[in-house]
């Protein structure tokens, strides 16, 4: 049986698995379902079509599911998935999907929410993505495994930001981020590689080479146009896997285009 502290309100329907965890004061919703080991502390409320994965723990304060914050939004019965080993800290906010987006918000494994973060409706988060203390995703944002936010840095709605990518903090993204790159600045700027990821992660030499080579090539030596520069890397670094991932990002649709290097006297 699950452990359901006497002050949670628990809505018939709600599905609780047996090693589930729910803290006093929480409230869980309806069409709720959580999976085996979930901790809720306290003062949670999971709304909504949610799903949550095994072994995640959630803070108190936490608002999961509720209806998102768009005006075109209707009622429809949209769906948020959260994945397993998640944490989910004091005052984070997820909406669930809208008609406009695919009806379903949708987060991965082992990522790391820090308190008063925001994971806007319809947005795709991958697996081991960190966000610092009050960072917001706008509605329809996807972000790539492994990347991280530092604190305060807001993404606008219908940006994509790569694998491995390392967003400063206070910075505000307007346009698509390269994986494993590292933007900074009022407004995003490239300022280079995630080099310090690339590293913790344990990339290769060979690998972090040939990214080097391909982002002198993207964005220093500026030959062509960015599309010609792209094809020109995928031809120089056939064989290196880090590369042809950010070939890919950067040959896929883009409604955004992407965070560029300050350029010289700028």
């Amino acid at each position: 049986m699950p452990q359901i502290h006497p002050t949670a309100i628990i809505e018939p329907g709600a599905e609780i698995a047996a090693t589930a965890s729910i803290g006093p004061y929480c409230h869980i919703g309806a069409k709720v379902a959580l999976g085996h080991g979930v901790e809720l502390l306290s003062h949670v409320v999971v709304a909504g079509r949610t799903s949550i994965g095994e072994g995640t723990r959630i803070f108190p304060f936490a608002s999961i599911g509720h209806w998102p914050q768009d005006l075109k939004y209707q009622g429809e019965d949209s769906s948020l998935v959260i994945g397993r080993r998640n944490t989910i800290r004091e005052y984070v906010t997820i909406n669930p999907g809208t008609a406009g987006g695919g009806m379903v918000t949708r987060i991965g494994d082992d990522c790391l929410f820090m308190a008063n973060a925001h994971v806007g409706h319809d947005c795709i988060l991958g697996n081991h993505i960190i966000m610092a203390n009050s960072v917001p995703l706008a509605g329809h944002v996807v972000v790539g495994d492994y990347a991280a936010f530092g604190g305060l840095a807001a993404v606008h709605q219908f940006v994509r930001i790569g694998q491995h990518a390392y967003v400063g903090g206070l910075t505000g993204v307007e346009r698509d981020v390269i994986p494993f790159g590292l933007v900074m600045g009022d407004r995003a700027r490239l300022a280079g590689l995630n080099m310090v990821g690339l590293q913790r992660r344990g990339f290769s030499r060979e690998d972090i080479q040939a990214l080097r080579g391909a982002y002198q090539m993207l964005f220093e030596d500026a030959n062509g146009t960015l599309a010609e520069r792209v094809a020109a890397v995928a031809a120089r670094y056939p064989e290196a896997e880090p590369v042809r991932d950010l070939v890919d990002f950067m040959r896929a649709d883009n409604a955004r285009g992407f965070v560029q290097p300050k350029l010289n006297g700028a």
